[in-house]
């Protein structure tokens, strides 16, 4: 028989138990399960690929499939195997974390906004934004979160999103946008530059400004923030925009127009000026690009001029006054910004054809109701000077001659001509006396002047009831057809110009030596009758002249060096009473003037003394603007001196409120010299502010900075040096300060040789310096020591140069320019001493007195230079 085949099948073995995924990364998945039925060897296959053999996953339940893509789904299948015979298999889908977000980042940002953005990845299901705690979830590749704060930093983080599977974490950070500056304004402007302000916002420092090429950084930590745009072009609009700065983000901008300010005119000048206008001249500003205007202001008037093509700009300021200081301005004017004004003073010109001058025959005075620095009266030979005051004066000139007056008026940079035609004035010429000599047995006689000073074109001579007109200035002429043995009455009268002198009469006799002896009685009765009308003709004369004095001033009487020891005992005799004779005729002098000025409610509080007034004619004016009694009062008087007739100027103490326009009165004067003749105070009263500092540190009065450069103390006088500087210009000069300290008021010095060498030094100092301004003298009225001392000062002068001195005469004249000069009749009666005493002096006394001086005079040489020049 024949044997039969069998084939076995073997079963196959179990599936793994539980299997699943584990774990998963970007590239990598983890697969665990469980063995059963003791088998241990398996299969994995990867959609539908097997990664391995059984060895690889022998006794092994968990496995990790390397090198896979991220983002990825993949389908595991997992076998056992026993005896080569596969379980059915067991499946598992499993998929990797997905890729990190690339290139996270912020594209933008405003105050209240970030936009983030990353790059898309395809099989990504969505991305999970994460900022402040809180998510969001993305499916495109950009995201905008709002509702932030600005100048605010904030970190962003982000994760793609994989079948629920989050990859790792994108990190980034970014900030908001700060505000715009807040009140971005402009705060000022010139020719070259803005200045910008703002407000600062969100605690932000940074700030960067952007105008046409330009960025700027700015950093300040001020809440108020102000920054200046310098190197502009003048007259040019900016456009400026204002970035606030956080950290890397910048606002949206805020932005100003603004424009610089114009060049002011340059080269301005005067070039034409008469009664009425003033006309300006200036170069026009250059600057193609922009239009602009000039502005004309005068006295607050203003008249806007439209610029020309021409490169001089004319323009005639009109309708104004005569003799009148205008401040004025000019400016450029663009966008309606005014340049630097450029501003000065000018003075209309003064119709001196109207001015009526009062003409003696050596003053010429006239009231000037106008504005001017200086009067000018000029012949050939001299120049006669007055300060710029209403009341012209010109005194001491020469009698006869013509004068051509002039007004000018002056500042630091004007010097301009007042008068469109200067005025010619002659004075009256001197009056004239002589008597006559005998000529051809009596039938002419030569008339022979005495000469005066003075000069004259004809001189007039009535004789005889006819009038003969002589030509020059000849000493000596003829007059013929007399009668011999004749009495003839004679005027004499001088002519210059239009004006002619007083006459002077005089009688003249013929020679009688022709005429027979039997005719002796008749001639002598007629010489009788005809002397009898010559001395009434004489008196009506006398009269004449006194009347004419009267309005001149007394005539000048001096007593010679040979006669005043006779004249001083005839004063002091019968206990003075000459002396008190003489200074009670004194008592009325000038008190007929008026003080109207002084007199004023505004200026009553500027005196010292209710009853010591300056007159309006001689006061000393300040300065001003314009003509004003009370801004330009001050209690000071010019006084005449020896060789000029405003030498000093005679002022009270200074109060405590009038210090600062003393100062201002020294400085405009150009004082060299202050001679201070009292004390600050005395028995307990004040008498005089102290008006200098009392160290070395400079004070300031008004717009004048004055130190003490240096102080000598001796036993009857200080010597001090002053630095004077003015503020406004820094121009500075230098004040010697004479002080005696040993005079009591109301009273005389002990002696006279103390004043007289104090009075020495005040002399030596005003020569040496050849000063031309006057010399201010105070004490606490201004009148009796003032007086006193300026008197002796002229008298000693006198007494050098003519051998005699009029005393009473001085006097008279220093009271009809300030009241009460020598005040007291002992201060007059010490000046009579003083002249006596000097005139006692022998040379040997004198060089005893300099020499023996050490505590007086630090240099005793200098003192005998001093003396021997004075001798």
């Amino acid at each position: 028989t024949t044997a039969a085949t069998t084939t076995t099948t073997k079963a196959p073995p179990s599936n793994p138990a539980n299997f699943k995924i584990d774990t998963q990364t970007e590239n990598s998945i983890t697969l665990t399960w469980e063995v059963v039925d003791d088998i241990h060897n398996y299969i994995l296959n990867i959609s539908g690929i097997d990664i391995n053999n059984s060895t690889e996953l022998e006794r092994n339940t968990t496995h990790t499939v390397s090198n896979l893509k991220c983002t990825s789904e993949y389908i595991f299948f997992l076998f056992a195997e026993r005896d080569s015979v596969r379980s059915s298999g067991v499946n598992q889908t499993g998929v990797t974390v997905p890729c990190k977000p690339k290139e996270f980042k912020a594209t933008g940002q405003n105050e209240t906004s970030i936009t983030l953005q990353w790059k898309q990845m395809n099989e990504t299901d969505y991305y999970t934004l994460v900022y402040n705690e809180e998510n969001i979830n993305v499916t495109n590749d950009q995201y905008t979160v709002s509702a932030l704060t600005s100048a605010t930093s904030y970190n962003f983080r982000l994760v793609a999103v994989f079948r629920n599977i989050s990859s790792s974490e994108a990190f980034t950070s970014a900030v908001t946008a700060p505000r715009n500056p807040a009140n971005f304004n402009l705060t000022g402007q010139n020719e070259s530059s803005i200045t910008l302000v703002w407000d600062r916002v969100d605690e932000v420092d940074n700030y960067t400004l952007v105008y046409r090429e330009n960025e700027t950084s700015i950093n300040q930590t001020t809440d108020l923030k102000t920054y200046t745009v310098s190197d502009l072009q003048s007259a040019s609009k900016y456009n400026f925009t204002l970035f606030a700065v956080f950290d890397y983000a910048k606002s949206s901008g805020t932005t100003i127009t603004a424009v610089t300010a114009p060049e002011n005119p340059v080269d301005l000048s005067l070039v034409d000026q008469n009664e009425t206008s003033i006309t300006l001249e200036w170069t026009q500003w250059e600057n193609p690009n922009t239009s602009w205007k000039y502005r004309v202001e005068t006295n607050g008037t203003g008249v806007t001029i439209e610029s020309n093509i021409s490169d001089i700009s004319l323009f005639t300021i009109s309708n104004l006054n005569p003799g009148t200081l205008y401040s004025y301005y000019v400016t450029t004017v663009f966008s309606g910004l005014n340049s630097t004004a450029y501003n000065d003073f000018l003075v209309t010109q003064i119709n001196c054809d109207k001015i009526i001058w009062h003409v003696t025959d050596s003053t010429i005075q006239g009231t000037v109701e106008a504005v001017f620095s200086k009067a000018i009266a000029s012949n050939k030979s001299h120049e006669h000077f007055t300060l710029g005051n209403r009341n012209v004066s010109f005194t001491d000139l020469y009698p006869g001659a013509t004068y051509e007056i002039s007004l000018v008026y002056e500042d630091s940079s004007t010097n301009l001509k007042q008068c469109p035609s200067n005025p010619i004035v002659t004075t009256y010429p001197p009056q004239l006396s002589g008597h006559c000599e005998n000529l051809a047995s009596g039938y002419s006689a030569r008339i022979v002047l005495n000469k005066p000073e003075g000069v004259w074109t004809h001189v007039l001579v009535r004789m005889n009831g006819q009038n003969h007109i002589v030509e020059g200035m000849k000493d000596q002429f003829p007059i013929s057809g007399l009668q011999p043995a004749k009495t003839y009455f004679v005027t004499l009268i001088s002519i210059s110009g239009n004006r002619s002198s007083e006459s002077s009469p005089f009688i003249c006799a013929t020679d009688n030596r022709g005429v027979i002896a039997g005719s002796v009685v008749g001639v002598l009765l007629f010489a009788l009758l005809v002397c009898v009308a010559a001395f009434i003709l004489l008196k009506s004369g006398k009269k004449s002249l006194i009347a004419r004095s009267k309005k001149t001033g007394p005539k000048k009487k001096t007593i010679s060096v040979a006669k005043f020891p006779e004249h001083f005992m005839l004063l002091s005799a019968d206990e003075n009473r000459g002396f008190s004779e003489e200074y009670e005729s004194l008592e009325p002098v000038g008190k007929d003037q008026t003080h109207k000025a002084a007199s004023l409610p505004e200026n009553k509080s500027k005196n010292r003394f209710t009853n010591i007034l300056p007159y309006d004619w001689s006061r000393v004016k300040l300065i001003t603007p314009s003509s004003s009694d009370t801004l330009d009062y001050i209690n000071a008087s010019y006084m005449p001196g020896y060789n000029r007739n405003r030498e000093y100027i005679a002022s009270q103490g200074p109060l405590p409120a009038t210090v600062a326009n003393f100062w201002r009165m020294v400085w405009e004067q150009r004082v060299k010299g202050i001679v201070m003749v009292t004390n600050c105070v005395e028995s307990g009263r004040t008498k005089c502010e102290c008006y200098w500092p009392e160290d070395q540190k400079p004070c300031l009065y008004g717009d004048l900075l004055v130190t003490m450069s240096s102080e000598q103390k001796e036993p009857n006088w200080t010597l001090r040096d002053f630095r004077v500087k003015n503020t406004n210009n820094s121009e500075e000069r230098t004040v010697k300060h004479f002080h005696f300290t040993a005079w009591p008021d109301h009273g005389v010095p002990q002696g006279t040789q103390v004043l007289i060498q104090f009075r020495g030094l005040v002399r030596q100092h005003i020569e040496s310096q050849g000063i031309t301004s006057p010399t201010v003298v105070h004490c606490s009225a201004g009148v009796g020591r003032t007086g006193t001392l300026i008197a002796l000062d002229v008298l000693l002068q006198q007494l050098e140069k003519e051998r005699a001195v009029g005393i009473n005469d001085f006097v008279h004249r220093m009271r009809q320019h300030r009241s009460h000069m020598v005040q007291t009749e002992s201060q007059y009666v010490f000046l009579h001493h003083c002249i006596m005493d000097r005139l006692k002096q022998s040379e040997k006394t004198e060089e005893s007195i300099y020499e023996n001086t050490d505590l007086i005079y630090a240099n005793a040489t200098a003192l005998r230079e001093f003396h021997n020049h004075n001798a």
